[in-house]
């Protein structure tokens, strides 16, 4: 089907899910859940001919261990969506009202953004989470992802599609595009799609930005930092970096620059790279660092470097702002975190490191919207509009305004007859 089609009919989907009850929302997740369940041998399957296809074509090994959705990641996955269907629904939440005048009262009620075309890296698990988020906020969605997945794509789309039918949500609210062609059509459609979220990197994220008139919620690197303070508890700063670096680095939220305070370096340093040892992590240090550990020596590059390898940046710095200024220098806006017993050092971080996320004594790998609460993510935004940080239900809806009256007019108020009073209302 032409890529115009499609798109007229996710429109035309989306008007009516855009109502679609609650009870019916959760049911087709429900059922999707069921379908993935009952077909996992199919879906194994065809993902394993993925890797085997991709693998021949010398697909870097990261983005290989993206492309893996095994029997273990789709029983993840499957509870992803049990936790989504227990989460209120963000369609229709009262969040201002406001009694304009005696029998004029002013509504904002969230509602969903319309349709949505997602372009997405080589991680099918990511389409299963982003179809189930946008059809429990009510929107369409139009989903392009890479094409080492593709086999596995079409398959859990299909499943998506056929579970969805039954529970009768309206045919065409998802439709998997495969071409770059497909993807540059859709660029063009702002008539029919309301918000492209490329998630990629700042290259391709700039591509799609100056290639639509379609508003873009932006996804691109994930530098993130961690920063070893001179009042750092080195275990815990040890595990902490561990964790951030090693627990599974092919994803936008795993350290790839550590920054470490001058004052704590000489006993810090040689433990953390003790324990990155048994992970095999490849070090690569400012000329301080060499003169401590046995590093690689790191270049300028390095600083603006995303990994998603057993690669870890180290830089010692002289004080807080020297790291502050270094991340919100290099860094992408995604997350950063310092690991610190003053407090006071830990606050100012938090408020002056210009990014969506921002943790104090915790692991950057937090930054998910799972672990949020939020049902999944479609992304992590690094932009600064409707949505920053973890995109989950509440991320991918708007608001309307909606006005009750009892025959009022302008008039009345323009020759002063009336007056406004603008009298807050509770919310229930």
């Amino acid at each position: 089907m032409e890529m115009i089609q499609l798109a007229k009919e996710a429109k035309k989907a989306s008007i009516i899910l855009a109502s679609t009850a609650t009870e019916r929302k959760n049911l087709a997740l429900k059922l999707i859940a069921d379908y993935l369940m009952n077909h996992i041998d199919e879906i194994v399957k065809e993902n394993e001919e993925d890797i085997r296809r991709s693998m021949e074509e010398n697909l870097p090994e990261p983005l290989v261990k993206r492309l893996k959705f095994d029997r273990k990641k789709i029983l993840d996955t499957v509870e992803g969506i049990k936790s989504l269907i227990s989460l209120p629904d963000p369609v229709g939440k009262k969040l201002l009202a406001t009694e304009l005048d005696e029998g004029l009262t002013l509504y904002r009620v969230s509602c969903p953004i319309g349709v949505i075309g997602v372009i997405f890296e080589s991680r099918p698990d990511a389409l299963v989470q982003i179809s189930t988020l946008c059809l429990k906020s009510g929107n369409a969605v139009l989903l392009k992802g890479g094409r080492e997945a593709i086999r596995t794509n079409r398959i859990l789309t299909e499943l998506i599609q056929k579970a969805t039918l039954e529970a009768d949500i309206p045919q065409g609210w998802i439709s998997l595009l495969e071409s770059r062609d497909d993807v540059n059509q859709m660029l063009k459609l702002d008539k029919y799609i309301d918000l492209i979220i490329p998630r990629g990197s700042n290259e391709f994220v700039r591509y799609i930005m100056e290639n639509s008139r379609i508003p873009v919620l932006g996804h691109a690197d994930g530098i993130c930092h961690c920063y070893v303070d001179s009042d750092a508890d080195i275990k815990m700063a040890v595990d902490i970096v561990n964790d951030a670096k090693t627990q599974y680095v092919a994803v936008c939220n795993a350290t790839e620059t550590l920054l470490v305070h001058s004052a704590i370096a000489s006993r810090f340093l040689p433990e953390l790279k003790r324990k990155l040892d048994e992970s095999n992590v490849e070090l690569r240090g400012c000329e301080r660092t060499q003169r401590i550990i046995e590093v690689k020596p790191a270049s300028e590059e390095d600083w603006r470097t995303e990994y998603l390898d057993y690669i870890l940046s180290v830089k010692i710095v002289d004080s807080i702002d020297e790291a502050i200024e270094h991340i919100n220098t290099y860094g992408s806006g995604h997350t950063d975190a310092i690991i610190t017993d003053n407090r006071g050092h830990a606050e100012k971080f938090m408020d002056l490191v210009d990014s969506g996320n921002v943790f104090w004594n915790c692991s950057t790998r937090f930054s998910d919207g799972f672990r949020y609460g939020f049902g999944a993510e479609v992304g992590i935004s690094t932009s600064k509009i409707h949505a920053r940080g973890p995109v989950g239900l509440d991320g991918l809806t708007i608001y309307k305004y909606k006005l009750i009256g009892k025959g009022h007019i302008v008039a009345d108020y323009a020759e002063h007859r009336r007056t406004f009073k603008h009298r807050p209302l509770p919310l229930d």
